[in-house]
C-alpha cells in the first residue's frame, strides 16, 4: 500500500488524449482516476463522488474553468490543479483567485503535475496544517509566530512589520502560487489590489534581507505573483 492508494483524482479536460496519457500515470503511483469531460459533468462528479483532488482544464466546452472553480467552492474545499495553456495567462490568474491551489502550463511533464499534486494533497490533510502559533519551517528559514522572530540558518533577521507579515503568508502557503491580487488584499486591503509595485518593493526587500540561499526560494511567477519553494 502507498499513501496515494484509493484517492480518487477527477481529470477534466475535453481532450480525451489528456485522459489517455494521465490515467495510467495516475494509477502507476496509487491514484484511482475518474474523468469528467464537460464542466457540467466535473461538478456532478465533484459533488457525488468527492475526490480527493481534482485536475482541471481551464478551456472546457460548456462552461469556463473560472466558472467550474468558482461553483466547486460553494460546496467543496477539495485541492484543484488548474491545467493552463501558455498563452492564456490572464485567465490562469483568474482560476487562482478563484480559488485553485496551482496551476501547470500546457505542455506540461508528467513529474511536474504529480509533485504539485502531492504538494496539494499534503496541504490538504489536516495532520500537516501547522497551528497559528507553531513555528514554520522551509529549509533552513524559519519563523515562529509566538515569539513574532525570523531566523537565517540559526541567526535572527530582523523585519518590518509587513514584511514579517509578507513572508508569513508565503510560508504558511508553501510551494503554492500566491497571486499579487491575494497578497496585495490580504496585506494592504481591497483598495491596493492594482498596487503590485508595493509586493516587488516588499519582496526586494526581504531577498536582500534574508539572503541569496534564501531569496532563490522566493520565486516569481511572471505576471501572476510568487511562490516560496522548498528548496533553489
Amino acid at each position: 500500500m502507498t499513501p496515494t492508494d484509493g484517492l480518487a483524482v477527477l481529470i477534466v479536460d475535453d481532450e480525451r488524449q489528456i485522459h489517455r496519457f494521465l490515467r495510467p500515470a495516475l494509477e502507476a503511483v496509487g491514484y484511482r482516476p475518474v474523468s469528467a469531460h464537460t464542466g457540467a459533468e466535473a461538478l456532478r462528479m465533484a459533488a457525488s463522488q468527492a475526490p480527493a483532488a481534482i485536475v482541471l482544464d481551464l478551456g472546457l466546452p460548456d462552461l469556463d474553468g473560472k466558472v467550474v472553480l468558482e461553483r466547486l467552492r460553494q460546496f467543496s474545499a477539495v485541492p484543484v490543479i488548474v491545467l493552463s495553456a501558455r498563452d492564456r495567462e490572464a485567465e490562469k490568474i483568474a482560476a487562482l483567485d478563484a480559488g485553485a491551489d496551482d496551476y501547470v502550463e500546457k505542455p506540461f511533464g508528467l513529474g511536474e503535475l504529480l509533485a504539485r499534486l502531492r504538494v496539494a494533497l499534503r496541504r490538504q490533510d489536516p495532520t500537516t496544517d501547522a497551528r497559528p502559533d507553531e513555528p514554520l519551517v522551509c529549509g533552513t528559514l524559519s519563523l515562529d509566530p509566538g515569539r513574532h522572530e525570523v531566523r537565517v540558518e540559526g541567526e535572527r533577521v530582523v523585519l518590518s512589520p509587513r514584511e514579517y507579515q509578507l513572508l508569513a503568508m508565503l510560508m504558511r502557503h508553501e510551494d503554492r502560487v500566491l497571486t499579487h491580487r491575494q497578497l496585495l488584499t490580504t496585506l494592504w486591503g481591497p483598495a491596493h489590489v492594482e498596487d503590485v509595485q508595493y509586493l516587488r518593493v516588499y519582496i526586494g526587500q526581504l531577498r536582500q534581507k534574508l539572503g541569496p540561499t534564501i531569496a532563490r526560494m522566493i520565486a516569481t511567477e511572471p505576471n501572476v505573483g510568487y511562490r516560496l519553494i522548498p528548496s533553489a
